[in-house]
């Protein structure tokens, strides 16, 4: 019962930290970051209270977040989306 709580818990903390990484480099990432964080958070809580309205358990709900919870984490652990190699000059 406890595992999947346990296992959230840990893997959103994860998240957090990737996040937190991208926000601090700053630019046009990071803003386009911070609203899909809450875009996300809103259509999340939207889905949650729908399928809780229609009867499902906790195990249900837990899923649904470490479902996007992992997406993010994918999407978040790639090195350096978007920036192309060629921008890195050697120093001579």
């Amino acid at each position: 019962m406890f595992h999947p709580w346990m296992m959230l818990g840990i893997e959103a903390n994860r998240v957090i930290g990737l996040r937190l990484m991208k926000l601090m480099l700053g630019g046009r990432n990071a803003r386009r970051e911070a609203k899909l964080m809450v875009a996300e958070k809103v259509d999340v809580a939207l889905k949650v209270n729908a399928r809780i309205v229609s009867g499902a358990s906790s195990d249900e709900i837990i899923r649904m977040y470490r479902k996007r919870v992992a997406a993010n984490a994918k999407r978040l652990s790639k090195l350096n989306p978007g920036w192309p190699a060629s921008t890195r000059r050697r120093r001579r």
